[in-house]
């Protein structure tokens, strides 16, 4: 491309753009319903804001939604909580909470294998009872 007197090569190719675009948008204008119809739901309720002619008070305090735990509440209800976790650590067999190593070792070993015969549609009624 070649520069004329000083002006990019596009400049001609900028202002075509920018005239597409402007009657792009002219176009788009057309396109669009402001009917207030459209905007009013049919049940004739509106919804959202209303022009009272008067500035709200801003001042009032909010309403709860429900009513506010106390510290009792707060107490009762942690110490149900520790409660459960106790009582679902205690059923899991241990106190410890820790895996077997020797147990975690044979699975290591077997899961892959075991896995794989599942995928493979070789089951094993020991690992799937539902197998056929």
């Amino acid at each position: 491309m070649t520069q004329r007197l000083g002006q990019p090569a596009f400049s001609s190719f900028t202002s075509l753009c920018g005239g597409f675009s402007l009657l792009l948008a002219v176009a788009a204008t057309g396109c669009t319903s402001t009917n207030i119809e459209d905007v009013v739901p049919q049940s004739g309720t509106v919804v959202g804001p209303k022009d009272t002619g008067a500035y709200p008070n801003l001042n009032i305090p909010p309403q709860q939604a429900t009513e506010q735990f106390t510290d009792a509440d707060k107490n009762a209800k942690l110490a149900q909580l520790h409660a459960d976790q106790a009582a679902a650590n205690a059923g899991s067999g241990g106190a410890s909470g820790t895996p077997n190593a020797a147990e975690l070792a044979k699975l290591a070993k077997t899961h892959a294998s075991d896995t794989l015969k599942q995928i493979e549609g070789k089951c094993d009624p020991a690992l799937d009872p539902t197998c056929k």
